[in-house]
C-alpha cells in the first residue's frame, strides 16, 4: 500500500500537481463517475446476465478499480493519510460490525433486510 501510495505522490508532483486539497471535491466527483461507469454495465440486470456481464467487461472493472485506487490514494497523499493504517481500521471496525459466526448465517450486512450490521453512530461534535 504504501509503495503504491508513493507512485500516486510521484506520478502528481512530476506533472506539476502538488499537495492542493481544493481539487478535494473533483476527485470525489470523479470516484462517482467511475462508479457510474461501472454500474452502467450490470443496470437494471440480476443473476446470471449480471454475472455474465461482470465476466464479459472484466477490462472495463480492471480499469474501475484502478481508477478508484489512484483517486483514493491521490486523496490519502493529499491529506497525509496511510492508506495501510486506514484499511486496517476500517477492517478492524468491521470485525465489530459484521460479525463471522452471525454474518455467514444471514449472508448479509443490511439489518432492514434481515443482515446484520452492529455499526454504533459516530458522535460529532
Amino acid at each position: 500500500m504504501r509503495e503504491a501510495q508513493e507512485a500516486v505522490a510521484k506520478f502528481n508532483l512530476e506533472r506539476g500537481w502538488e499537495k492542493d486539497t481544493k481539487c478535494m471535491k473533483d476527485l470525489l466527483l470523479n470516484i462517482c463517475e467511475e462508479v457510474g461507469e461501472a454500474w452502467s454495465i450490470i443496470k437494471w440486470v440480476r443473476g446470471k446476465k449480471e454475472e455474465e456481464l461482470l465476466r464479459k467487461y472484466k477490462e472495463e472493472y480492471e480499469d474501475f478499480v484502478g481508477d478508484s485506487l489512484y483517486l483514493i490514494l491521490k486523496i490519502a497523499w493529499l491529506l497525509d493519510i496511510d492508506s495501510k493504517q486506514a484499511l486496517m481500521n476500517t477492517l478492524k471496525e468491521y470485525e465489530k460490525r459484521f460479525p463471522a459466526e452471525i454474518v455467514r448465517k444471514k449472508k448479509h450486512g443490511n439489518p432492514l433486510a434481515g443482515g446484520v450490521d452492529n455499526k454504533k453512530p459516530k458522535v460529532r461534535d
